[in-house]
């Protein structure tokens, strides 16, 4: 698998593929205790800004090259608007109105998304299991996003038009587990792009200037329409904004982006399915978060989704294994009957031969 290739070239590849997900869980849960000492805009502003002139660093110590070109940069700006702005303000407006833990799994329902953009442009392979994971995905985001009302109300009666006249639908869409979904979808969206940035600009380079272009928009509109960014920032904040940024921010998001310029999306994306654990493993130790049980369903559903669909090559090899024992279980027959065949050809074929010498 070329996911596989790509990061056995570097050390301790394994760790590498991992962290991206463990810092982005983590980030979560710091970013979720700042916010009410500051804006979410401005927030998100932060995370992207400073993370990306730190990767621009980075990425010039180790000789990459700048980006060549107004094909180049027009594939980055749409990058940079996609998984930068829209991400970022979905994701910082999102975490204002749900939980650190709750939050991280609606992020990473963004494989489900990934794994049909990449079906439908690259023809990467789902199968049986991933659909199944896919199924089992929407089953789950709904369990989850959906207000418990709805849910319950739709087991008890089995209708649903009753269903959505018992909870008005301004209650959904001010709902921050669907400001999640959205920023899943951009994150969904921004994996892909990275494929077509990485033909025209190196992928480390693409991704410090995606975060630099993504995250002005984000500072334009909280000077316009956000206030008091930074009068109640406590030192504690300072330190955990400065994680997400660094942490979670230039190194989660370098890694990530550099796997998946050229590696299996489906795949790759599908290992998120380890940060809502962290999320929700320090989600609870430090900021005491608790999930309805219906929400925890769906939590557990989702998670079961995203292993089908990273486990999806695996499943269906065992079951070609076991049709491929049951077809050798006849190979002996097929070949009595082949040699047979090539019997009577060989017998034949003289015959047909040696016909125009003997007639005149």
């Amino acid at each position: 698998m070329q996911l596989k290739i790509s990061a056995s070239q570097l050390p301790f590849a394994p760790i590498l593929l991992i962290a991206p997900f463990f810092l982005w869980g983590t980030a979560m849960v710091a970013m979720k205790g700042v916010m009410p000492h500051t804006t979410p805009l401005f927030m998100a502003g932060v995370r992207l800004i400073p993370a990306g002139v730190l990767i621009l660093i980075a990425a010039a110590f180790m000789g990459r090259p700048q980006p060549k070109g107004w094909v180049a940069w027009l594939w980055i700006v749409l990058f940079a608007l996609v998984d930068g702005t829209l991400f970022q303000g979905f994701l910082a407006e999102g975490l204002l109105r749900t939980g650190a833990g709750l939050g991280s799994v609606m992020i990473d329902s963004q494989p489900l998304a990934v794994a049909l953009l990449s079906l439908w442009l690259f023809q990467e392979h789902i199968g049986f299991w991933g659909w199944l994971g896919l199924a089992l995905g929407v089953t789950g985001i709904s369990l989850i996003g959906l207000p418990d009302e709805w849910i319950l109300h739709f087991l008890d009666s089995g209708k649903i038009v009753e269903t959505l006249q018992a909870t008005p639908l301004q209650q959904l869409f001010d709902s921050g587990e669907w400001l999640m979904l959205l920023a899943a979808l951009s994150m969904a969206v921004g994996t892909v792009l990275i494929r077509f940035v990485s033909r025209h600009a190196d992928p480390v380079m693409a991704t410090g200037w995606h975060m630099i272009l993504g995250g002005l928009p984000l500072w334009g509109i909280s000077s316009v329409a956000e206030s008091g960014q930074l009068q109640n920032i406590v030192p504690s904040d300072l330190i955990a904004l400065s994680y997400a940024t660094v942490f979670g921010s230039a190194i989660a998001y370098g890694l990530f982006f550099y796997f998946a310029s050229s590696g299996n999306l489906t795949s790759l994306s599908s290992l998120t399915f380890l940060t809502p654990v962290f999320a929700l493993l320090f989600g609870n130790l430090l900021l005491k978060e608790i999930l309805t049980p219906v929400q925890w369903v769906g939590v557990s559903v989702t998670l079961v989704s995203i292993y089908l669909i990273n486990q999806r090559e695996t499943l269906s090899g065992a079951s070609k294994k076991v049709a491929t024992s049951e077809i050798t279980l006849t190979t002996p027959q097929q070949q009595v009957l082949e040699a047979s065949a090539k019997k009577a050809n060989a017998v034949t074929l003289p015959v047909r031969e040696s016909e125009p010498e003997i007639l005149p």
